[in-house]
């Protein structure tokens, strides 16, 4: 999927940025990666609050008091944004979802959506969300593309509509809007999520969300028909670095888990058996109960999260680390199993098949 905002007089087609899973992958440390994410997440609640940190919000679908947000525009309709789109429709907005491959329009089509394959429907849009995977990719979607004769969504956008990234593109991506966010008068708003195709579907993502209070209220009916907001406080990339914190422990998580599990086959135990006996125990996570059926599925498993996917979170948040001189030995050590299982020619498979890299 390639999806271009609004191209200028002087246009040429805009590089191909915005493919989508399961399609269409890009190179990343010359391996393929997905560029739609759809991470699966732990659904634990949060127990452990500070002022900064607010729990989860829902409030239905109704339209709340403050919420003005009516027009949508939805740029990158891949696995995850499809779902996503699809609820943000069923909660009555106008929406026009975007992507210049007439093969992706096809699927939100189906479905009764608006697709169109360029973003010009942003120039009147209250708000336009962007559900991208790399940072490249939202820098071009947001600021165009000048050498290509593509102007970028925000040069499109009106005043006092909002930019939502919803994407996992760290920190600094999210950061360098804005200014020029505000500069055309732009409310940005930084709420990248995790929870999977299945709670995508269902409208129950965890939002982790980054704005001024003022731009949370304004959207916040819009938010809330993908997912419970998780306040993160009032710093742009703070949403971002949230959820680098979520994918390290799901990067961990899902590898201790098929580390262990490789072990019982290795003692010559039955490992559904040890699963179900460890699963409920102090031993036990999400990533064990969920991932771990999955892992002795085998490689037919079906995908609900890429390898490609936590190919490309682990590096992310391994950047992060570095640039802020923290070193992460379990990610690390996680990481080096995507990679392993990426060269293994798995990363299109579920990424419970992590466990493959441990057979002889």
């Amino acid at each position: 999927m390639s999806v271009a905002p609004v191209k200028s007089s002087a246009s040429t087609p805009m590089r191909s940025a915005m493919r989508s899973l399961p399609l269409v992958f890009r190179r990343c440390e010359d391996r393929p990666v997905p560029l739609c994410e759809y991470s699966q997440a732990s659904s634990h609640k949060l127990t452990w609050r500070n002022q900064n940190v607010k729990p989860i919000t829902r409030r239905g679908p109704q339209m709340s008091q403050h919420s003005t947000t009516q027009q949508v525009t939805f740029v990158g309709i891949g696995a995850i944004g499809l779902p996503m789109a699809a609820r943000v429709a069923s909660a009555g907005f106008e929406l026009t979802t975007v992507d210049f491959s007439a093969e992706q329009r096809a699927a939100p089509a189906q479905q009764g959506l608006r697709a169109e394959d360029s973003a010009a429907s942003a120039a009147t849009a209250d708000a336009v969300i962007v559900m991208v995977a790399t940072g490249d990719q939202l820098r071009s979607a947001a600021l165009g593309s000048p050498d290509q004769g593509s102007a970028g969504l925000l040069s499109a956008m009106r005043p006092g509509s909002s930019l939502i990234v919803m994407s996992t593109v760290g920190p600094e991506a999210v950061q360098q809007l804005s200014i020029p966010a505000t500069e055309r008068g732009i409310t940005l708003i930084d709420a990248p999520v995790t929870g999977g195709i299945a709670r995508a579907a269902e409208g129950s993502l965890r939002l982790f969300v980054s704005a001024e209070p003022t731009a949370v209220e304004q959207n916040r009916t819009l938010l809330e028909s993908m997912g419970g907001i998780v306040e993160c406080g009032t710093e742009i990339g703070d949403g971002q670095s949230f959820k680098a914190i979520n994918q390290l422990l799901c990067s961990v998580h899902i590898v201790a888990a098929a580390e262990a599990l490789a072990l019982a086959d290795r003692l010559g135990l039955d490992q559904a058996q040890v699963l179900e006996a460890v699963a409920e125990g102090a031993a036990g996570s999400f990533m064990l109960s969920d991932r771990g059926p999955r892992m002795l599925q085998g490689q037919d498993a079906q995908v609900a999260s890429a390898v490609g996917i936590f190919v490309k979170d682990s590096s992310l948040v391994s950047e992060i680390a570095s640039a802020h001189g923290f070193q992460a030995p379990m990610l690390e050590a996680a990481r080096a199993k995507y990679l392993e299982a990426a060269d293994a020619g798995l990363t299109r498979h579920d990424d419970s098949q992590v466990i493959v890299t441990y057979q002889p």
